[in-house]
């Protein structure tokens, strides 16, 4: 019977970073303020962020 070691590597913020970013990412959220379950304030939030690569044709 063979053993076989196998390491995992757990990715750093640097790496998925990278990753995100290469490829692109859309971020949104949703932040409301309420008292007694009456919406007093709503904010919604979304952003895009694209490659700088791609977009510079690289």
């Amino acid at each position: 019977m063979e053993t076989r070691a196998v390491a995992t590597v757990e990715p750093t913020l640097v790496d998925l970073l990278d990753r995100l970013l290469g490829q692109g990412v859309v971020i949104t959220g949703d932040v409301v303020i309420s008292l007694a379950e009456v919406d007093l304030v709503r904010i919604q939030l979304s952003a895009v962020i694209g490659s700088v690569r791609e977009e510079l044709g690289m």
